[in-house]
């Protein structure tokens, strides 16, 4: 028997395959469902606010250039 390559693989070891990779994303299914948190979904988010409102000031253009002038 020579199960070495996908290629010369008989049927019974593509169905292996197949049911392997079949349990494995069941259960990788499962453990998403199951690990989501459902307790804050009734909740709404709040956002508290302490101090004043801060506002932008005047746009400022900023150049800056570091090369070296050879004349």
């Amino acid at each position: 028997m020579n199960n070495a390559t996908i290629f010369a693989a008989d049927r019974t070891t593509h169905v292996k395959i197949v049911v392997i990779a079949l349990v494995a994303s069941i259960a990788v299914l499962l453990v998403g469902i199951t690990a989501r948190n459902t307790t804050a979904a009734g909740t709404t988010a709040r956002i508290q606010v302490a101090g004043p409102a801060v506002k932008a000031g005047k746009p400022v253009a900023i150049s800056h250039n570091d090369a070296t002038a050879i004349r």
